[in-house]
């Protein structure tokens, strides 16, 4: 009876140990890159061509929406006070307790690979390179064209080559910025954890897709960001549909202080809703994640889908009404805006006292 037991547990170790990949192998992960987590519509290129069909000869409005006044000496000697800019489309300048980070940084004139041709700049951006603060870090969510711009990354890192930025990237997006010359980079992978200074770095899942030519989708990760800094958490959500991610993100981590979430860029319905959510699902997910307040974004900058480009922020007013979401609790800015959030701020000791 020995020699079958002995048989039978050289035929386990064998079995456990001969594809130890699989059982480490995320979900997401697939043989040529990645997947979404959750179910969903998916489109192929006929469905794209239908798109182009319903919309020849309609074209959306441009707009050039008036750029805010903002201080740039304020915002390269603040220290203390915690700041948001937004720059335009996915662009934010964020700053707390003395760390200046940047957003899917978009700078130049079009959303393209070539610059004479694709998504134009209809707004200039609300910040210059030479306006911005010394930058800390920059977080990336995805490698579309308006997202990751290469001749503003590029920028970037030039004008601070005595001290560079440092790029947090989704996975397999570390060799591209590689390749720009760019070396002060960490790719992760989604619920990964890194760290800058003080802060903690979490790459957290969101619903989109990759790819930079007709031959490399999903060969790239893509990702939201959660950042914490002494108990204060951001929320930055990239680009993505709508599911049950942002719930989890809401069960890991409690209570998100701030949030950054598209509102743009969800026209049509039965074309966009997988990858691009609407004002109405853009409160959910503000809901999902139990965040204080929340800012849109990714509207207002480049015509990328059907929706008039005045029409985020109102049907996000429509949503709140909805969802019973006080008005300061999640809004909008203009292009260049710069607001201090208060709420963020730890009271001065007068205050307690006078409480």
């Amino acid at each position: 009876m020995q020699i079958p037991l002995l048989i039978l547990t050289l035929v386990l170790l064998m079995t456990n140990n001969s594809h130890p990949q699989e059982t480490q192998t995320p979900k997401h992960h697939t043989k040529n890159g990645f997947k979404n987590n959750f179910k969903h519509d998916t489109h192929g290129f006929g469905d794209f061509l239908k798109w182009q069909k319903s919309r020849f000869g309609k074209g959306v409005a441009a707009i050039t929406f008036e750029l805010s006044e903002n201080d740039p000496n304020f915002l390269k000697e603040n220290k203390s006070e915690p700041t948001v800019t937004w720059v335009g489309h996915s662009t934010f300048l964020l700053q707390f307790e003395g760390i200046n980070i940047l957003t899917d940084p978009h700078l130049t004139k079009r959303a393209s690979p070539v610059s004479f041709a694709g998504p134009k700049r209809h707004t200039k951006p609300g910040l210059t390179f030479e306006n911005l603060p010394h930058i800390d870090f920059v977080i990336i969510s995805h490698n579309h064209y308006d997202h990751l711009d290469k001749n503003t990354v590029k920028k970037l890192n030039e004008i601070q080559k005595d001290n560079p930025p440092k790029f947090f990237v989704p996975l397999k997006i570390k060799d591209w910025f590689l390749k720009q010359g760019i070396e002060n980079v960490e790719e992760l992978d989604w619920w990964e954890e890194s760290k800058f200074a003080d802060w903690k770095i979490h790459s957290v899942p969101v619903q989109h897709f990759s790819g930079r030519t007709l031959w490399d989708r999903n060969e790239t990760l893509w990702c939201g960001w959660v950042l914490v800094k002494n108990a204060k958490k951001f929320f930055f959500a990239g680009d993505t549909g709508y599911s049950k991610d942002f719930a989890e993100i809401g069960e890991k981590f409690g209570e998100i202080d701030f949030s950054m979430i598209p509102i743009g860029a969800y026209e049509p319905r039965w074309f966009m809703k997988s990858m691009h959510i609407n004002p109405d699902e853009a409160v959910k997910i503000h809901l999902d994640v139990n965040s204080k307040k929340s800012v849109g974004m990714h509207w207002g900058t480049f015509i990328l889908t059907d929706e008039p480009m005045k029409a985020p922020p109102k049907d996000l007013e429509i949503a709140k009404e909805k969802f019973q979401i006080a008005n300061e609790d999640f809004f909008v800015m203009k292009h260049g805006e710069t607001k201090i959030l208060e709420f963020l701020s730890e009271p001065k000791l007068t205050e307690v006292l006078e409480e």
